[in-house]
């Protein structure tokens, strides 16, 4: 995959970053969550280490999860097929609204990116235009299709017992207080493909960085993802940084197709950890997410058990949909939750 040849043009407006040599650190150790010792002996363990993974940096590895490796493959290879269409093909499934194919354009407040998508939404009821485009560009959209659905389908199954676990050991009741509104047949649960070129070598040549920094091409800006919980896997290429605690240091996630890297929202006592995405000088980098939501109806507050006597809440009770329009009207490094933060 490292030979695609770049199909977006007119790449000036995207940010060049100059970043410190050595502010990327890659030697983090990456939390592991264990799905196979969950099922077993190990599995007050494995949820201490998940709750702990959760409130100190919101961001972890998962292994073992039992998403067949030929499913990964396949739907990889249907997404590059995809993307390797003509521009003007791909754009007869855009612009995004917000679902369908989108190029540079990160959400309609003028952020941008060396990346291009594909965002769908979960549920089969939910009809768009674009989406139903996207599967008619390709010579097999149906066996594209198909492969999203079966691997949207085994990648909840990932997202909900990660979040079982976290409820047993929050002690939440009922066990599955939080993947029920996954599972809900209103779900509002997306899924997006990216796929992030090479960046291009004229671009690369026009660079210059200033002394003991290196210019990298965004692919993604700095942000904190809008759903419940991110469920994300992608090719052997790197580009993804994540934020630690302190707001400054970025550390490099090293790529494993093998495994799913998560990340959550929460009420303040567990991270939703900031993130970002580089584009490689030579490989083609393709990332496929899924962002579990409940239904737009639900409200959002703390559940009980989970407060002490006397704490006060961070913000307001809201619903879904109405968190869901202020994130969709933010810029990408705005705090998604500040119109519901109490004064």
């Amino acid at each position: 995959m490292g030979g695609w040849v770049p199909t977006l043009d007119h790449y000036t407006l995207i940010k060049e970053c100059a970043v410190p040599v050595g502010t990327a650190s890659s030697n983090i150790e990456i939390p592991v969550v264990d799905l196979a010792a969950a099922a077993g002996e190990s599995r007050e363990e494995v949820r201490r280490t998940l709750v702990r993974t959760c409130e100190d940096l919101g961001f972890f590895k998962v292994v073992n999860h039992g998403v067949a490796t030929e499913l990964m493959g396949r739907l990889e290879a249907e997404a590059k097929s995809f993307f390797e269409l003509p521009l003007a093909e791909k754009e007869k499934s855009g612009p995004p609204d917000p679902l369908g194919y989108g190029s540079k354009m990160i959400g309609p407040n003028g952020d941008v990116g060396w990346v291009e998508y594909l965002l769908l939404h979960t549920r089969p009821d939910v009809i768009s235009l674009n989406s139903l485009a996207a599967f008619r560009i390709i010579p097999d959209g149906q066996s594209f299709r198909a492969a999203v659905d079966e691997y949207v389908r085994a990648v909840k199954g990932v997202a909900c017992e990660v979040l079982e676990l976290m409820a047993e050991e929050l002690r939440i009741e009922p066990r599955d207080a939080l993947s029920s509104m996954l599972r809900d047949d209103k779900s509002d649960s997306l899924f997006r493909l990216n796929h992030y070129p090479p960046s291009p070598p004229q671009l690369q040549l026009q660079l210059q960085p200033p002394s003991g920094s290196r210019s990298q091409l965004l692919g993604f800006g700095e942000h904190t993802d809008p759903q419940l919980i991110s469920v994300l896997r992608s090719n052997d290429t790197s580009g993804l940084q994540v934020c630690l605690q302190d707001g400054a240091t970025w550390f490099s996630v090293p790529p494993d197709p093998s495994s799913f890297f998560i990340n959550v929202l929460t009420n303040g006592r567990f991270r939703s950890v900031k993130h970002r995405v580089f584009a490689d000088p030579t490989r083609s980098r393709v990332s496929m997410i899924y962002f579990g939501g409940p239904p737009l109806s639900q409200r959002i507050a703390p559940m009980e058990g989970l407060m002490e006597e006397g704490e006060e809440t961070l913000y307001k009770d809201f619903t879904w949909s109405e968190y869901k329009k202020s994130a969709y009207n933010s810029r990408l490094g705005d705090c998604r939750l500040a119109l519901f933060e109490k004064s």
